[in-house]
């Protein structure tokens, strides 16, 4: 997905500190999203969870963006034309719907509910998005891994992954990424990571184990969800620093399901910058991604979409400067 911000600000982003103990219940933050009128061809209002200003990176999760259930009669669906990326990784997630997915790769593929599709910028990758026909409701996540310093130019990549549902405690539970109640993902990642959808039927309870090496983030899509002893509303992230080695949800309805998105990972340790659809290190990273994107260079053609692709928006004339370690 392209973030297509007519006026993207430029956003230096660190990991927060390692905190807590292990073994001790952890301490939640509340992360509210922001919302976020994209404009641009498709029109849509996403809720943005990262980054924030509270919170930039959670692991090498550095984007997220919850939207919907949208009823495409009313606003015309998803049609974002290709568009480029850099540094990256692009995690589709959806709940209902489907997304007709194109690359510069030659990929021809499909994003449909439960189902896994990582896309790899690396040095440079183009892609579109567009709703189906068959779409009704389009309702997900969408969630950017920034890479490594060391493989941030690797070669770009494209990967699909259906992963089986497991029940445990009330919940069923899809890991589409790293490993979780005893299921791994065979996705690869370049750093530590993980990606799964919860879903607590009504009143369920389940504490999971998890690396305490990792810092944790609780998105929730539907439902009031208490994770340790803090009430999440739907769209609210809560926040786990590195230390926990248990998560409890527990969801407080007794009549209704509720669904979540549990990301983590091993905090980042390098600096980034993040402009429009760029992941780089510096300001001429970015500037020189977007003058190989206006000249034609680096990232490939999207065979199939019918129409022009996204145009760059301009830099902005001063850098924000960096954001402080969030602790």
């Amino acid at each position: 997905m392209s973030n297509v911000e007519t006026e993207p600000v430029e956003v230096r982003c660190r990991s927060a500190a390692a905190g807590g103990r292990s073994g001790e219940a952890p301490r939640v933050e509340v992360i509210t999203p922001r919302d976020v009128p994209l404009g641009g061809p498709r029109a849509m209002t996403v809720r943005r969870t990262l980054p924030q200003r509270a919170r930039t990176l959670i692991g090498a999760w550095c984007f997220a963006d919850h939207y919907g259930p949208d009823d495409v009669a009313a606003t015309g669906g998803m049609d974002v034309a290709p568009h480029p990326h850099t540094g990256l990784q692009t995690v589709s997630w959806l709940f209902s719907g489907e997304i007709e997915h194109r690359d510069s790769l030659g990929t021809h593929a499909f994003v449909r509910p439960g189902e896994l599709n990582l896309m790899t910028g690396g040095h440079g990758i183009c892609h579109s998005e567009v709703s189906t026909p068959r779409t009704t409701v389009l309702h997900g996540v969408q969630l950017w891994v920034a890479l490594p310093g060391e493989h941030r130019d690797t070669e770009r990549d494209f990967q699909h992954h259906v992963p089986e549902p497991l029940h445990a405690e009330g919940a069923e539970i899809r890991v589409f990424l790293g490993a979780l109640a005893g299921t791994t993902s065979p996705v690869r990642t370049f750093t530590p990571l993980l990606g799964a959808e919860i879903v607590l039927g009504p009143g369920a309870r389940v504490t999971l184990a998890v690396d305490p090496a990792f810092e944790h983030g609780l998105l929730v899509d539907q439902g009031d969800v208490r994770l340790a002893d803090v009430s999440l509303k739907p769209a609210e992230l809560g926040y786990v620093h590195p230390g926990a080695d248990s998560l409890t949800l527990v969801n407080e309805s007794a009549e209704l399901p509720a669904r979540t998105v549990l990301l983590g990972g091993t905090p980042f340790d390098e600096e980034i910058v993040m402009w429009w659809n760029f992941v780089g290190r510096s300001n001429d990273d970015i500037s020189q991604a977007r003058e190989d994107w206006m000249s034609g260079t680096r990232f490939g053609e999207v065979r199939g979409y019918d129409g022009d692709p996204l145009l760059v928006p301009e830099l902005p004339s001063v850098p924000l400067k960096p954001r402080g370690r969030v602790r």
